[in-house]
């Protein structure tokens, strides 16, 4: 029986027994929803380089690492924020992570979903880029992805949003984009909560507005486009979102505090997924999809419901920090053999964060193996001062 002794905020430590986990019946058959998982990266701990200045990629785990959610039935969102997309991952190594990525896809034939991220992040944000500058980065990003093999998500542009003078630039700007793709694209609307930079996106700090602009665009566009991600964490926008897609354009939930009302829906509709959070969570993602596809509601809730309060913790504020949460789960279930992060990000979260990150992942069941988890945990808080 796998035991730990975890720091509070009390300044104690609270034994906590780890619960043997609950088998996950899984088949990919069954899912009724489009479900990818934004994948993150594995670092590379021996390599010669300075942590925050270059990163240094695992690339056999970081493959391997898709490779199980493949295996799952689920599809990859490749070089997303999760992967640390614009905090340590460059687009050079972005890149060879979707070229990387796109051979494996193909080796196992038709079964393997993958779409990949295409933005501007080689593009340095000024007020003095102009709209020209924008559409080429986009433009050569997308021709990258495209000529690699790969299906384009078309990410958010810190650049974009700090150059442009209102919706109508954005919407010049996208239309020009999706005029040039080649197959329909997930457009990805992330929020001001995961990227600073990206306030005012679509023109206006205020989200309701901004859906305006982006709903014209979409509709415009909508030959072009197989669906929208929006990052928000607010049910309520997205669902009002959801109602006004186009028709044959679908909505992609990217709310990691919501997702399992949203992927269920109700009688008006529901969401497919593109979450961080089923990197993270993605046994318990895949069997409750499979619960979900057979109509077995109950069962559906049963299992993601408690992976919330987890979801919640990984991704509060400030929530770009929240690879750190995910990569320290990998690191517990034994899809990589150390906590290390590229961009030294391993060092965002506090003892006390992942102390209850273990509490909620042990309540969620998304500990694989107690003992292992156990075993690997206490080194981590060796580090920072305490035997657990």
């Amino acid at each position: 029986m796998a035991m730990l002794k975890l720091p509070d905020a009390q300044g104690g430590l609270v034994p906590l027994t780890l619960s043997t986990p609950k088998s996950h019946p899984v088949e990919p058959a069954a899912y009724n929803r489009k479900v990818l998982a934004a994948a993150h990266v594995v670092a590379d701990p021996l390599a010669d380089v300075d942590p925050w200045l270059e990163p240094a990629i695992d690339w056999d785990r970081t493959i391997a690492f898709r490779e199980h959610l493949w295996d799952l039935g689920l599809g990859v969102a490749e070089a997303m924020d999760t992967a640390q997309r614009g905090m340590g991952l460059t687009w050079e190594h972005s890149l060879e992570l979707i070229q990387r990525s796109v051979a494996a896809q193909k080796a196992r034939g038709g079964g393997a979903v993958m779409a990949c991220g295409a933005g501007t992040d080689h593009l340095p944000p000024s007020p003095d880029l102009s709209l020209d500058d924008v559409i080429a980065a986009y433009e050569e990003q997308c021709e990258a992805v495209e000529k690699a093999g790969g299906r384009i998500i078309l990410m958010a542009s810190r650049a974009l949003a700090a150059c442009a003078r209102s919706p109508d630039d954005y919407g010049m700007v996208y239309d020009r984009i999706l005029s040039k793709v080649a197959e329909p694209v997930i457009i990805h609307w992330l929020g001001e909560m995961f990227d600073p930079a990206l306030e005012g996106y679509w023109g206006s700090s205020d989200h309701m507005r901004a859906m305006d602009t982006c709903l014209d665009i979409l509709a415009r566009n909508a030959a072009k486009i197989d669906g929208i991600k929006i990052s928000l964490l607010s049910a309520e926008k997205e669902i009002a979102m959801r109602e006004r897609l186009p028709e044959g354009v679908i909505m992609y939930t990217g709310d990691d505090f919501n997702y399992p009302d949203l992927i269920e829906g109700d009688e008006r509709g529901y969401s497919h997924a593109l979450l961080g959070i089923f990197d993270a969570i993605a046994p318990q993602a895949a069997s409750a999809l499979t619960a979900l596809g057979k109509g077995e509601r109950a069962r559906y809730r049963e299992i993601l419901d408690p992976t919330v309060p987890l979801s919640r913790h990984i991704f509060k504020a400030p929530t770009r920090f929240y690879k750190t949460g995910v990569v320290f789960l990998a690191y517990l279930n034994g899809f990589q053999d150390h906590f290390t992060m590229i961009g030294g990000q391993e060092s965002t979260r506090s003892t006390l964060h992942l102390a209850e990150l273990i509490r909620l992942a042990d309540a969620a069941g998304a500990l694989s193996d107690p003992e292992r988890a156990a075993a690997r945990a206490r080194p981590v808080f060796a580090a920072r001062g305490l035997e657990v």
